[in-house]
């Protein structure tokens, strides 16, 4: 088995995944890995996602640790033998790896849910706003890595899945750059609004319950539950979180923060009224 330098996030929660219905079974790696006629080096590589492995291995240990859920684990079969070499692995070397990560989530999602506090989300931004976000970080980027960035962000938007935003009123106000930027990109967020798979809802200043969104996020949903990933901003990056206990906790928080918003006739009213404003 060729060892990975760099496992992708999907790589890797594939070896998560395996890891977990092992000791769900009460076995150790020595065990799995005599299931496989592998030693325990060779199983921790692969529950770490440093190497490949294949259908039929899946499937066995699967069986042997006694998975009943076929949906489940076709799932990880597909993930195993997913050969996909994404658009964005151009940008392997060139970027962080966690700007990878997210395109990769993006391909492979079922659909996704976003709060956002203070900025407009990277997937709806203008490239003038992105641009002014990137030119913000600290220490400065150079020309090239500002360029790669904000091309980078413009692919991703390329998605047609289904995809609901919770916005706070602080984001559509605040101006990442001038006047005219800002009336642009809130004239871009209601065009984009009205498409098919696009529902954006507002929550303004003065609505109760704001408590409920205290902080963003992106809830990714998987092939099925068990495999949805949430994303939430850390100073270096970003963190994917995928434990069944705190996948449920941020569902229930996302279906709160919805049911306090504005639904999403009334939100593009808001935002339009906004735009005229500046």
């Amino acid at each position: 088995m060729v060892q990975r330098r760099e496992p992708t996030a999907r790589q890797m929660r594939l070896g998560t995944e395996l890891r977990r219905l092992r000791e769900a079974a009460g076995l150790t790696a020595v065990d799995a890995a005599a299931l496989l006629g592998a030693n325990r080096v060779q199983m921790s590589h692969i529950e770490a996602g440093l190497v490949g492995v294949s259908e039929e291995r899946v499937r066995r240990l699967a069986s042997h640790y006694a998975c009943t859920d076929d949906e489940f684990i076709d799932a990880l079969v597909g993930m195993a033998t997913d050969r996909t070499r994404g658009w964005w692995e151009e940008y392997r070397g060139l970027l962080p790896t966690s700007f990878l990560d997210l395109a990769e989530l993006d391909h492979h999602a079922a659909f996704l849910h976003e709060v956002s506090i203070l900025y407009v989300p990277g997937l709806l931004q203008t490239e003038g706003y992105a641009r002014a976000v990137f030119s913000a970080r600290v220490p400065e980027l150079t020309s090239e890595e500002l360029e790669l960035r904000v091309r980078h962000r413009m692919r991703r938007q390329q998605i047609g899945i289904p995809y609901e935003l919770v916005i706070h009123e602080s984001a559509l106000r605040i101006r990442v750059s001038d006047r005219a930027a800002s009336r642009a990109q809130l004239t871009k967020l209601v065009e984009l609004s009205e498409a098919d798979t696009i529902t954006v809802r507002v929550i303004p200043f003065d609505l109760d319950d704001f408590a409920r969104a205290a902080s963003s996020m992106t809830y990714v949903g998987g092939p099925v539950p068990k495999l949805d990933t949430v994303v939430r901003d850390v100073p270096h990056g970003s963190a994917l979180i995928d434990s069944e206990a705190q996948l449920s906790a941020f569902r229930t928080r996302f279906r709160k923060v919805e049911a306090a918003s504005l639904d999403p006739e009334r939100s593009r009213d808001f935002i339009n009224r906004l735009a005229k404003e500046l």
